[in-house]
């Protein structure tokens, strides 16, 4: 079968190359599945560059995430079947035509759920969805997060209007804010203008922000711990600028903050399969009611895979790039 590969770690652009590998062959507990589409995600390019908390073993295909079709089942697998169209993630090489996936990961897609939607319905939304939970916020409370307009921000922004919950979102450019809006997101702050902070206290009003969510690092961490309310939640979800969180030790003391990590990957493990159940319920019903929007910026095929990475790396993107074996 034909793959998206690297011998060595590297920028992706440099070092992707789409190549024929052996098709891979399910074992006890597995499904194999005919990939349709998947998506590149940030923590794909970065396990590309071996700068991840997973490190492959090389030669290695990319990706984590993809909807497709079982076309092989392992020993033991039970309420699957052969034909069935489904999505998976949390798994390893989906860049390819095919791969493999632990049954118990696997989740069966609606038709009135899009393959594009599908695609990328998993990873992101889920754990936008857990970091929700994990943010133990209550319908009415007000959070706040940096870097909204990524994949993971716009959807938690979405859960959490669907939740009843008020989300702050905050983007790095004044044109960001058109754009949420565009995917019916409230609540939109641009910090390229010099009154940002006095716009979002206008905003929430005389009520406090109950959690913030860094997805920036450096000096956006002191920001936002500066904007929590007394009792807050402080939750480092990642680091685009590469910088240590700065943290102004007053606000900590004198706020009574919680900082806290959060890693889709740990919380998913820690999680009780019930709960994990109820929060897939709960976004398949929303995919399938048009509440959650997962635009698309491009499609591409293996062969174009280091173009591909390129698109997915450009700023300003408005949507997830996929790739179509």
């Amino acid at each position: 079968m034909r793959a998206a590969l690297h011998d060595r770690f590297g920028e992706p652009a440099d070092v992707l190359r789409c190549d024929q590998v052996r098709l891979p062959e399910p074992d006890t507990g597995e499904v194999r599945i005919r990939t349709v589409l998947a998506p590149i995600h940030n923590h794909d390019l970065w396990t590309v560059r071996g700068r991840y908390g997973y490190k492959p073993p090389l030669p290695a295909i990319g990706g984590s995430e993809a909807t497709g079709v079982i076309d092989a089942l392992g020993a033991g697998v039970e309420g699957l079947q052969v034909g069935q169209r489904v999505s998976a993630a949390s798994v390893h090489g989906t860049w390819a035509e095919a791969f493999i996936a632990p049954a118990r990961m696997v989740i069966p897609m609606p038709d009135a759920i899009g393959d594009e939607v599908a695609a990328q319905l998993i990873a992101m939304p889920l754990s936008a969805l857990m970091l929700l939970e994990f943010l133990q916020v209550r319908p009415g409370q007000w959070i706040l997060q940096n870097a909204a307009n990524g994949a993971v921000g716009k959807a938690l922004a979405m859960l959490a209007k669907a939740r009843g919950v008020h989300c702050v979102n905050l983007v790095r450019r004044d044109d960001g804010v058109a754009d949420m809006a565009a995917l019916g997101i409230e609540h939109t702050v641009s910090t390229a203008r010099s009154d940002w902070m006095a716009q979002l206290q206008t905003l929430v009003g005389e009520q406090s922000i109950a959690a913030a969510v860094d997805s920036v690092g450096g000096r956006a961490s002191s920001e936002l711990m500066t904007l929590l309310g007394d009792g807050g939640t402080l939750v480092s979800f990642g680091s685009m600028s590469g910088e240590p969180m700065q943290l102004n030790s007053g606000d900590v003391i004198f706020k009574q903050a919680t900082v806290k990590g959060f890693w889709g990957s740990k919380v998913s493990q820690a999680m009780a399969p019930d709960d994990k159940r109820r929060l897939v319920g709960e976004l398949l019903q929303l995919a399938a009611n048009g509440g959650l929007s997962l635009p698309v910026e491009g499609v591409y095929g293996l062969e174009d895979v280091a173009a591909a990475a390129r698109a997915s790396l450009e700023a300003g993107r408005s949507g997830k790039v996929l790739l179509r074996p």
